[in-house]
């Protein structure tokens, strides 16, 4: 096996550059316990609250929807896209707090 490329080591100058510059955000510790508790509801909520839910997720992990939107016949895939696209302009940090104040009204 024969030695890593310049760029992948850990002292090279464009590896921090890519670092800096790129910076892949996780979620929040209480963002993800808020996913996860979404999942232990005993009733489904709203169809509205579940749109909602879709798209502060996506807004929050994925950030605006750049996606094109689906066909006629795929109503339940154009209603979440809809929803999605709403939130478009919303910071990754907005939407994780929106997201987590929906879970904690909906499970309160």
């Amino acid at each position: 096996m024969g030695a890593r490329p310049p760029f992948l080591s850990r002292d090279s100058p464009e590896f921090l550059r890519v670092t800096i510059f790129m910076p892949h955000r996780r979620p929040s510790a209480e963002f993800e316990a808020a996913a996860a508790k979404i999942k232990e509801l005993t009733t489904s909520p709203s169809n509205e609250d579940l749109l909602k839910l879709y798209a502060l997720f996506k807004q929050a992990t994925v950030g605006d929807n750049d996606t094109t939107r689906p066909g006629t016949f795929d109503f339940k895939g154009k209603a979440k896209w809809d929803a999605w696209t709403e939130k478009k302009g919303l910071s990754k940090e907005e939407a994780e707090k929106q997201y987590i104040a929906l879970v904690a009204s909906l499970t309160a």
